[in-house]
């Protein structure tokens, strides 16, 4: 759909355009749109219709809210989706390899339980298409670090594996609906940008709402 990402270099006019065909593609009012200025981090923030459009400082969204839209943005990053139907409630997660050693999955589920009253069993998580053990190499010193913290399964010969460090996260707080894209980012030649293969790469999005039942 276009990189819809304000903080690359593009022209605000083709991000706006992007953003406005995406809004029309899915069917969602795009001046409800909530974003993040995503750090890396671990902030996770509960967003309304009273809330800022753009969240600064923050990794992960929640609301409870219908009809308003909530976007993660990434380039290889592990962009997440999370959802409660039963207690209608979302998420979305910027995994990158920094949040994901600081739980950012985990502790927005953690944040559901504590805020909504969800429950693991009800849960389920979608992992998007992101860079996947195949092509995600690190130095020998984090390398030491994933095996430290996680085990030797998350890693081979510098080859780490996002995705299983989160899921292994999720499945000991319980969360066993769990859905992994296969998709490679950097390798699979699909249409999504990888900051790996080119750092001036856009961005592309996974958006989550909770439509109205009309």
């Amino acid at each position: 759909d276009g990189n819809i990402a304000y903080h690359v270099n593009d022209e605000k006019s083709s991000v706006d355009k992007n953003r406005f065909y995406l809004s029309k593609k899915h069917n969602f009012d795009i001046k409800k749109l909530r974003y993040m200025n995503q750090v890396h981090g671990t902030n996770i923030e509960i967003v309304n219709h009273t809330s800022s459009l753009l969240i600064d400082n923050c990794d992960a969204l929640i609301t409870n809210e219908i009809d308003l839209p909530i976007m993660v943005m990434v380039a290889d990053c592990i962009p997440i989706f999370i959802s409660d139907e039963k207690k209608g409630v979302i998420a979305v997660v910027h995994a990158g390899r920094n949040s994901t050693f600081l739980n950012i999955a985990k502790n927005t589920v953690l944040k559901m339980i504590d805020e909504f009253n969800c429950d693991v069993k009800d849960i389920y998580v979608y992992l998007g298409p992101s860079i996947q053990k195949c092509c995600y190499e690190v130095s020998s010193e984090l390398e030491n670090v994933v095996i430290n913290s996680y085990g030797k399964e998350f890693t081979q010969n510098r080859y780490i594996d996002l995705q299983a460090i989160n899921k292994q996260q999720l499945l000991e707080l319980g969360v066993t609906n769990i859905e992994i894209s296969d998709v490679c980012t950097k390798c699979s030649n699909e249409a999504y940008y990888s900051y790996r293969k080119d750092k001036n790469c856009g961005r592309f999005s996974i958006i989550g709402i909770i439509e109205s039942k009309k």
